[in-house]
């Protein structure tokens, strides 16, 4: 039998569907248990099937999987397995989401618009979840969209300690990439003594990933820059401001994200941009052929397990974060 049982005969269960294995894999060994065998696979006309080759009945299980691309695919596999744990009698069911999948469509911007994040929340809650965890949310307000528990786990302790031994807080500003992460930079802020600056910038409705940059607002002018977001998809907002910083008479700009999602042509774009160093976690697989001089990978896995670990003890997640609570 894979997993481990506590004295009172709570069962640890940990499952992984094909997104990203290698970093189900490292949660795993962090864990100290191995991952419970599953047989996946496609039918011809790629339906999904799932069946897991031990017994589940009565465990605490946790389903990990990154919504990579193709994301839409990997999400109805995540589903797939936990309907396949509530109907073989798991006690508890945890997805675990290191990236959630649609986080960026949390509300309606303009009418006829869905709000797919609360679909998502929905469409987990239905197939059996009880519970959510993930990393670095879009937005906090996501959590509300769940029924249940909802584990928000931050990559700032992860990319701060690599951080903080190569920078001088005297002379850095954390720069927020618009007015929906100040929240974010103050607590980076906080973390390092430094001051915030942000960046207004307007979005065009009507085109994806398309952003214009109006103005840099804060104290940049001879400091070394650290944008901070949550996530990288092409690299059109970040590489334009990072080009407003040093406009602005920035001397250096260190980008810091927690989701390397990549999208073309965010790789070209970066490495040719003006900023020194791209520093972002594991959340989500970066092949080798994503992967440039500046660019700086950080694992998430220790964070996760650790999390893991607090929710199947009934210890405190919040501790990993604030100290003991």
């Amino acid at each position: 039998m894979t997993g481990k049982k506590t004295t009172g005969e709570k069962h640890l269960m940990f499952f992984s569907g094909r997104a990203y294995p290698e970093l189900a894999e490292e949660v795993a060994q962090h864990l100290g248990i191995e991952i419970t065998p599953t047989r996946l696979h496609d039918f011809a006309n790629g339906e999904i099937y799932a069946r897991y080759m031990e017994s589940v009945r009565g465990s605490d299980a946790f389903v990990i999987q990154s919504h990579t691309e193709p994301i839409n695919t990997w999400i109805m596999e995540q589903l797939i397995m936990v309907d396949a744990l509530k109907r073989a009698s798991a006690k508890r069911i945890t997805v675990v989401l290191p990236f959630f999948g649609y986080s960026r469509q949390d509300k309606k911007g303009r009418g006829r618009e869905p709000i797919t994040a609360r679909l998502m929340a929905d469409l987990f809650k239905t197939a059996g979840a009880d519970r959510l965890m993930s990393v670095d949310l879009h937005t906090p307000q996501i959590q509300g969209f769940f029924d249940g528990p909802v584990d928000h786990l931050f990559a700032l302790p992860v990319l701060y300690r690599y951080l903080s031994g190569r920078l001088d807080p005297a002379n850095t500003t954390i720069v927020s990439p618009d007015t929906g992460r100040v929240r974010l930079a103050e607590r980076w802020a906080d973390q390092l003594g430094t001051p915030v600056a942000f960046i207004h910038k307007r979005r065009d409705l009507d085109v994806a990933n398309q952003v214009k940059v109006h103005e840099v607002v804060g104290q940049v002018r001879g400091r070394t820059c650290v944008l901070i977001d949550d996530m990288i998809d092409t690299g059109g907002s970040i590489c334009k401001a990072a080009d407003a910083l040093y406009e602005q008479g920035a001397t250096n700009v260190v980008v810091a994200a927690t989701h390397a999602i990549f999208s073309e042509p965010a790789v070209d774009r970066l490495k040719n941009s003006r900023i020194s160093e791209v520093v972002v976690t594991n959340t989500l697989p970066i092949p080798q052929e994503r992967r440039f001089d500046k660019l700086t990978v950080l694992s998430i896995a220790p964070l996760i397990a650790r999390a893991i670990s607090e929710v199947f003890s009934d210890g405190s997640v919040t501790s990993l974060f604030e100290g003991d609570a």
